[in-house]
């Protein structure tokens, strides 16, 4: 598919979700921790325990013929307090993830931000404090300092947009707030720190790309009305342009900009750190695609986000509406959904990659794509055509995309294994490989493993 280097034909975890080992080895407390722990909600203590068992998920990876291996770093297991001392065994545990991978044949492609913030830096106000994002860009150094000679690709964080709205403006994700101006700061805060660590990057000379991962979601309207084309600029504000603007361009929207300052307080956005976010742009951006946003102008009394995150019991579709901006259409005709309310719609990434190209002229990584669903794992393979016909539709829309001029140069399946899926629990599996939570964590690959390790061997002899 890309002729100047193979392409990543890959997948995904995050440490949270998949290691387990929660307090082993000189661990801290993440935030995660604290909050499902004293919520009594079921939590990722043991997770997939790829912690112990990251060789065997790895190999298993390389007898898929993926070539890529797409995972994060747990601050709190690297940095062992406000101070900055190194935990020695968290460094080494990832040294030895990306040997394992270098030794099967798998790039590591190295997320340094997947959400786990150390619960130390929680107590000090989180992402609302600026010296959180220090502290960031410290533990971003140690990593590129000790990794740095084997890994070429980075991610500064993992989807700004969820554990931002979700834990400052929703409040259903830790720390639990629910303040459209702290969600603000908190925003700011971290595509300030995603600068200053490209930064690092760059002054370091430290090899290969450096880039930022993104929860994309393509916005469609109902019409071709000016109420609804404003509307669908508003959702794209919202959805995507303060991630991508700003980290591939250096340019926050200025109409965004121009709204929030009429009802909120921007005062705290310095001169200084713009010029930072200006001076400090991305090499490549990773999308993570699971859905369009299709909306329509906003209509209703309040304010009102509502959020498809606690469990197969929960029945009410996920939509955003935002106040004098927008509202999220879940009821079109034909439209198709998983079990949780999410629209299946392979177009919007074709529309949507070829969109962000030309908006951006930057490499393209599918950082993510895939399709959680209740599975019984009790046979060998588990049968997952949708999980197949899900994939196989999505990879043709890349195609399609890059046939039209799209620069997309990977592909990364979520997820590996199945794993925590945060407030759904296990429930929610996303594997190419099923996990045996209830008895002894056992492998068990589903059809979808299968095909996806023949469609890579396919695309491969086809590169050739």
């Amino acid at each position: 598919m890309n002729a100047r280097s193979p392409f990543f034909w890959g997948s995904a975890t995050a440490s949270y979700q998949c290691e387990g080992a929660w307090n082993e080895a000189g661990k801290a407390e993440s935030l995660w921790d604290r909050y499902l722990h004293e919520a009594h909600l079921e939590n990722g203590d043991v997770a997939s325990d790829h912690y112990h068992r990251y060789r065997e998920d790895i190999e298993l990876m390389a007898k898929g013929n993926q070539n890529a291996y797409r995972f994060s770093l747990s601050w709190p297991r690297i940095i062992l307090n406000r101070e900055g001392d190194v935990n020695e065994a968290g460094v080494e545990f990832y040294s030895r993830v990306v040997d394992a991978c270098l030794e099967f044949g798998i790039e590591p492609y190295v997320t340094l931000y997947h959400w786990d913030l150390p619960q130390y830096w929680q107590d000090e106000g989180g992402w609302l404090n600026p010296a959180v994002a220090d502290a960031y860009v410290r533990f971003a150094r140690v990593c590129f300092d000790r990794l740095g000679d084997r890994v070429r690709y980075w991610a500064t964080f993992n989807e700004p947009k969820w554990f931002v709205a979700s834990g400052y403006l929703i409040g259903n994700y830790p720390p639990g707030l629910n303040d459209p101006q702290l969600a603000i700061r908190a925003a700011f805060n971290v595509m300030y720190a995603s600068a200053c660590c490209v930064q690092v990057f760059r002054d370091g000379r430290f090899q290969g790309e450096i880039g930022i991962v993104h929860s994309f979601s393509p916005v469609d309207g109902i019409d071709e009305t000016l109420e609804t084309r404003i509307a669908m600029r508003y959702a794209d504000n919202y959805c995507n342009n303060w991630i991508m603007d700003t980290a591939a361009k250096g340019e926050i929207p200025i109409d965004l900009l121009a709204d929030l300052n009429k009802r909120y307080d921007l005062s705290f956005m310095s001169s200084r750190q713009l010029d930072v976010i200006a001076d400090n742009t991305v090499d490549f951006l990773g999308l993570n695609y699971y859905s369009r946003t299709l909306v329509k102008p906003y209509t209703r009394g309040e304010t009102s986000i509502v959020v498809n995150n606690t469990g197969a019991s929960f029945k009410e579709k996920p939509r955003v509406v935002l106040k004098d901006w927008f509202e999220q259409v879940l009821d079109d005709p034909g439209m198709e959904v998983t079990a949780w309310g999410t629209e299946i719609y392979p177009d919007g990434l074709r529309r949507g990659l070829l969109d962000v190209y030309n908006r951006y002229h930057l490499p393209i990584y599918v950082t993510e794509n895939g399709i959680g669903v209740v599975e019984e794992i009790n046979a060998e393979p588990i049968d997952d055509e949708y999980r197949i016909s899900f994939m196989r539709s999505h990879i043709e829309a890349i195609k399609a995309a890059m046939h039209e001029g799209a620069d997309v140069r990977g592909y990364f399946a979520w997820s590996s294994f199945d794993l925590y899926s945060w407030k759904n629990g296990c429930e929610k599996r996303y594997g190419l490989i099923g996990v045996d939570f209830d008895r002894d964590l056992r492998r068990i690959p589903k059809k979808s493993f299968g095909w996806y390790r023949d469609f890579i061997a396919r695309e491969s002899t086809a590169e050739k």
